[in-house]
């Protein structure tokens, strides 16, 4: 990983990320670009939503951790609701905890990943206010009834927007379609090339593992996986990854079904290493229907067949190459066909994938958009 080139650094102004994801969640898209784009700032933080505090007397504290190129911000409340939010009753607390940290005499670019935090990026009066629509939130589970209103809002008063990938970018592209950049996510090839060399050295008499790793939540088909461990009983099946917003409770279980928890970005490589085909049972629900999955990449960088249900993005963008099914019974028989398959005849694809959506290159032609954007709206400054 490096810092985004090709532009002029910012060395006077100070980046404030407002995220609904966490930096010490699953590495996602805000992770990578963020990480990249930090360098060209004088000072970045990453404020993340409320979480809970079992201890009363520290509830509204803010706490900020220093990282390479980056502060983590987070505020402690004594109750927060399931659907953690940057909700209006926590606008205020947030904007005086930012703005005691901030530095009055920098210029200060807001970056959206929650249309929820707009008031609060507003009422940080950015000089440039970005606005990454990486997720449709407004579909996902415990979504507040505003979100959808609220994603308008921030469209309207956003000078740059990109989009993770092609359906979320005709969703949104008719609000602004001048300021509108469609930015698939991307991977980091270097980070996952290991794993193909890994998995050579197992050799061929191990039992085959068929493995997922993501976040899972309600976007999982959870059925398909259930009778994918019936119809593959030779078969490892390997979920890795946090239980997000359904219960533990609500998982199949199965003796050749295997849940292994969050694992660090680091670690990756050596865990897919340890797959002979990749999974992506997502269900075709309205959490699914603009999602643009990350790990698509992520597994054909680490030298993976992989298998999906039909995902509008992954079919559009990827269709050449992943395998598609519908239920148990086709991930069963598409693993199976997997793993007869001629590597060296997808190779040629999958390294021009790779290195086409390489998380630096994206990082810094989005920066080449926001300086762009920053001229124009100091221009605007001047002739007011």
């Amino acid at each position: 990983m490096k810092p985004a080139a090709g532009c002029e650094l910012h060395a006077g102004d100070q980046l404030v990320v407002l995220s609904h994801l966490r930096w010490d969640s699953v590495w996602q898209r805000p992770h990578h670009l963020i990480s990249r784009l930090s360098p060209r700032y004088a000072r970045t933080l990453f404020v993340e939503e409320p979480f809970a505090t079992p201890e009363v007397s520290r509830a509204g504290e803010m706490q900020v951790d220093a990282l390479q190129h980056i502060s983590r911000v987070r505020i402690e409340l004594e109750s927060v609701p399931r659907a953690m939010s940057f909700e209006s009753t926590v606008t205020a607390a947030y904007t005086d905890a930012i703005t005691s940290v901030l530095d009055p005499s920098l210029e200060t670019t807001v970056w959206l990943y929650t249309p929820m935090a707009l008031e609060i990026a507003l009422a940080l009066r950015p000089s440039l206010l970005v606005y990454d629509v990486m997720d449709d939130l407004a579909a996902f589970r415990y979504a507040l009834p505003t979100t959808l209103l609220r994603q308008r809002q921030a469209l309207r008063a956003a000078d740059v927007v990109f989009t993770g990938g092609r359906s979320l970018h005709r969703g949104v592209v008719d609000h602004r379609p001048d300021v509108t950049h469609c930015f698939p996510s991307g991977v980091e090839p270097r980070h996952y090339a290991p794993a193909s060399t890994a998995r050579t050295a197992r050799g061929d008499n191990v039992r085959p593992v068929a493995g997922y790793v993501g976040v899972i939540d309600e976007r999982i088909d959870l059925a398909l996986v259930a009778d994918l461990a019936t119809r593959a009983p030779d078969w490892d099946i390997q979920m890795v990854g946090p239980v997000v917003k359904i219960e533990e409770s609500d998982l199949p279980r199965a003796d050749n079904l295997h849940y292994l928890g969050t694992q660090p970005y680091a670690a990756l490589p050596a865990v897919m290493a340890e797959f002979d085909v990749a999974l992506m049972p997502f269900a075709l629900n309205e959490a699914t229907r603009s999602i643009s999955p990350t790990k698509t990449l992520e597994y054909l960088a680490a030298g993976l067949p992989v298998v999906s249900t039909r995902v509008a993005d992954v079919v559009a963008d990827y269709g050449e190459i992943v395998m598609f099914a519908d239920d148990g019974g086709g991930f069963a028989s598409a693993c199976r066909a997997a793993m007869a398959d001629d590597v060296s005849a997808r190779a040629a694809l999958t390294q021009r994938l790779v290195r086409e959506h390489d998380w630096d290159s994206i990082a810094a032609r989005m920066a080449v958009l926001l300086d762009s954007a920053g001229a124009g709206r100091v221009a605007e400054r001047e002739t007011a």
